[in-house]
């Protein structure tokens, strides 16, 4: 039997050819997108869970307010928070911390030397707790030391080349000395689909021996409740639920954190919160973040449109099924009348849709094979180049396959196995009510769909778009910024940076010159409570630029009130720059008001030389931050040279030459300003172009099923056409006839799409600081696009049954 069902399958497609490549190529896109959006979620959601213990790991992040209102919410918290509730609660059975570690290395025996910024300072249970694994060395013996560094098998091979690195020591020079490290161990290297991308870990005593160096004698890394950048990973025990710890931390935070001296006489107070290792990634966008993050939020949404466009290609299915049911109705009612029975009916017709199904199923596995390198490279994930998909996702996509190929299956069999066979065989079969709405609601459905989708690519690039255009109020064009020298101390390196400078400024292509202690795109970590010098003043965070007197110059900062640092004022090493937030925080009434009033910063006493207009450090997801300068001539984080555009290439070779000369020890290493703060729009822009082309695609395959339906239209109202024709009626007036009731239905399509759409895409808004509005005119747009396409879709079969030869059609049947 199934074989018989088969073969008539088979002659019903060749039979039908246009029809069946209309449905298989509608359905191989559908399917298409459908696996390429499931390997990119798959991606996102994989963060961090290659790690056997991800499941039983949390961070802990901290939340600073002030008299209720919101200061921050860091990624970091102290030092002495991890250690602490190990003490306190028995449900933790490990914790590591780890703070950044940017250090210069050499090997100085190959004269190798590399500025790195991807490695931690890290307590020995990192190696086991973030999934660290030591192809060479003793993990249970690696980090417990001073002095200790374990590598990945990259920075192995780029520091030792072939040579045997076990044992070995790297150099690492700063302006504080010179000291070595000696490799303990080399691991595997680390999988990028994790939150934190690390190349190296240097031992967590290292940074206590540093400190203690610099004259620290309060063992800072242990015991610290001020000093909050380190990141801390807590490893719960088998069975402990991490929810039933967070409900235990707002007495946890009142004990230890709210009880302290300063955030009493600050109305200061802090609040910790759990995240599970694996949610980081996608549902963690706060301070301090090791890494740019995804957005949960953006996945879902995709994941939503995988759904959407799936949905839409067997809405084509059913729609071109059921339309064509007068021209199978003759076919049933002879079965019927030769004893097939009902049940063999359905089953015929499952079997169809099915066959239909797995040829586009084929067809489409063998274009995502062919697309998928293409795509990777579309969403800059180029480490890859195959298409795939872990074993659970592959079950997922082909439960949904077989659910959906069967269920689109199921109301065309029901609804064509149901013909009665005299009616059908006397001529008088007339399509049913009940199909011709369900028809109806289908196309609502899916040109519904297809206008959200339009007005969320909009919304989308209209947001990338502002972010990008927006002034930052400071100017980043044709800035290359270099990592600054390391390796001479305080006291030599005047003597070097000046000569330097003024050689660079000699060459032609260089405009001027300037270091700072971070740069735009750069988030600052330096801070410190600031406060004016009057009564029950309030202590405010204020994040910190060191600069040197040509920074605000350089970048085209607007200066407000007062004036910028000036060497000819010997005082000026005691007074400070502030940005007009921080200036309303301290609680001025105007940013002239601000200028000459002192402030205290930490230990210190300064006067407010100046104000400067708000700037965006960061990118514009990010809010302004009240932001402090402070005159550092002998700062060196970065050094920013603007130059001209003309021959960019020889003037880096030029300033590369200068650098060598005077900064034999340093490696020359640079970025363009520009490309750095771009890349905090990276997740965005990668959303903004996935769900555009998909978009693009769902709003394609209904138009197959629009096409195939208008073609059926024309068929059935052949002879109606033939006799208007005859009686007079306009090409126009003929083409309006068939197109009016696809009209009316992209129209209630519209209805029904803008609220969702609007819910929907205000929501995902919601991410940013600093973002569009959602004016009516993008909802009107977006149906406008859709009710043109679709006219377009159906005017192609109306023109062409309006221009055909009356006689023809009068003839039909």
């Amino acid at each position: 039997m199934f074989k018989n069902h088969l073969k008539i399958a088979l002659r019903d497609l060749k039979k039908r050819k246009a029809y069946a490549l209309l449905n298989i190529l509608g359905l191989a896109i559908g399917l298409s997108c459908f696996l390429l959006i499931f390997e990119y979620v798959a991606h996102e959601r994989s963060y961090d869970r290659f790690n056997a213990l991800a499941g039983r790991i949390v961070r802990v992040r901290l939340d600073r307010y002030r008299s209720g209102e919101l200061l921050w919410k860091s990624a970091t918290v102290y030092p002495a928070i991890a250690p602490t509730m190990k003490k306190d609660f028995p449900e933790v059975e490990d914790f590591c911390r780890l703070i950044d570690a940017e250090l210069l290395f050499s090997n100085d025996e190959r004269n190798v030397k590399f500025s790195e910024t991807k490695g931690y300072f890290a307590d020995p249970a990192s190696l086991r707790m973030l999934g660290v694994n030591l192809l060479a060395g003793n993990p249970a013996a690696a980090l417990r030391d001073p002095d200790q560094i374990v590598i990945s098998e990259a920075m192995a091979k780029k520091y030792f080349g072939a040579e045997e690195p076990m044992g070995k020591r790297l150099t690492v020079r700063n302006p504080r000395g010179t000291w070595s490290y000696e490799v303990i161990g080399v691991f595997r290297d680390y999988p990028r689909n994790s939150h934190l991308i690390i190349d190296y870990l240097v031992s967590y005593a290292t940074l206590g021996k540093i400190i203690r160096a610099a004259g620290d004698t309060t063992n800072a890394t242990e015991t610290s409740w001020g000093w909050y950048d380190f990141y801390s990973y807590v490893l719960l025990k088998p069975g402990a639920d991490w929810k039933a710890l967070e409900a235990k931390l707002p007495a946890f935070c009142d004990r230890y954190i709210n009880s302290q001296e300063f955030a009493r006489n600050n109305n200061i107070r802090g609040e910790l919160t759990l995240l599970l290792i694996s949610d980081i990634h996608l549902y963690s966008n706060y301070n301090q973040e090791a890494e740019v993050n995804g957005n949960g939020r953006a996945v879902s949404f995709l994941f939503l449109i995988a759904f959407f466009i799936i949905g839409i290609a067997w809405i084509n299915y059913i729609n071109l099924t059921t339309a064509r049911s007068m021209e199978r109705a003759r076919e049933i009612g002879v079965r019927k009348v030769l004893g097939a029975l009902r049940l063999d009916l359905i089953r015929q017709f499952l079997i169809e849709s099915v066959l239909l199904n797995i040829i586009a199923l084929v067809v489409a596995l063998l274009a995502v094979s062919e697309l998928a390198p293409a795509f990777h490279q579309f969403i800059g994930r180029t480490e890859v180049s195959g298409f795939s998909l872990p074993a659970n996702y592959w079950l997922g996509v082909l439960s949904i396959f077989a659910a959906g190929a069967l269920l689109a299956g199921l109301y065309p069999a029901f609804v064509l196995s149901g013909y009665q066979p005299v009616l059908v065989l006397k001529g008088i079969f007339k399509n049913r009510r009940n199909s011709q709405t369900l028809r109806q609601g289908l196309i609502v459905a899916q040109f519904a769909a297809s206008v959200a989708l339009i007005a969320g690519t909009m919304t989308v690039y209209r947001q990338v778009e502002f972010m990008r255009r927006q002034s930052l109020g400071a100017n980043i064009n044709q800035t290359l910024v270099l990592d600054a020298a390391a390796s001479f101390s305080d006291s030599l390196y005047q003597n070097a940076f000046q000569p330097f400078k003024n050689e660079a400024l000699s060459i032609n292509g260089v405009k001027n010159l300037t270091a700072s202690s971070s740069v735009m795109g750069k988030e600052i970590y330096w801070t410190t409570g600031g406060r004016r010098l009057v009564e029950d003043a309030g202590t405010i965070t204020l994040y910190h630029l060191g600069v040197d007197y040509d920074f605000v110059p350089a970048y085209s900062l607007e200066l407000k009130a007062g004036r910028n640092f000036s060497e000819d004022f010997a005082t000026d090493n005691k007074t400070a720059l502030l940005n007009e937030l921080a200036v309303k925080q301290l609680g001025f009434e105007s940013v002239e008001s601000a200028v000459n009033q002192k402030i205290r910063r930490g230990r210190d006493t300064l006067t407010v030389m100046g104000v400067v207009a708000n700037f965006h450090q960061q990118g514009l997801q990010k809010a302004i931050d009240p932001i402090i300068m402070l005159l550092r001539p002998d700062i060196r984080g970065y050094y920013s040279a603007k130059i001209q555009t003309a021959d960019v290439q020889g003037t880096i070779a030029a300033l590369q030459k200068v650098w060598e000369k005077h900064f034999p020890a340093d490696p020359f290493s640079f970025f363009f300003l520009d490309e750095l703060f771009d890349r905090q729009y990276r997740a965005d822009m990668v959303f903004g172009k996935v769900f555009g082309a998909f978009a693009f695609l769902a709003v394609l395959i209904a138009c197959f099923g629009l096409l195939g339906l208008s073609a059926y239209n024309v068929v059935q109202r052949t002879k109606e056409i033939g006799v208007r024709k005859v009686l007079g009626a306009s090409v126009v007036s003929i083409a309006g006839l068939l197109s009016k009731d696809f009209v009316k239905l992209v129209l209630a399509a519209n209805l029904v799409a803008w609220p969702a759409a609007y819910f929907v895409m205000n929501k995902w808004l919601q991410d940013f600081a600093y973002r569009i509005e959602l004016g009516w005119w993008v909802f009107a747009l977006a149906g406008g696009i859709a009710l043109l396409i679709a006219l377009l879709t159906v005017s192609t079969q109306a023109i062409k049954a309006a221009l055909a030869n009356p006689v023809e059609a009068l003839r039909y049947e």
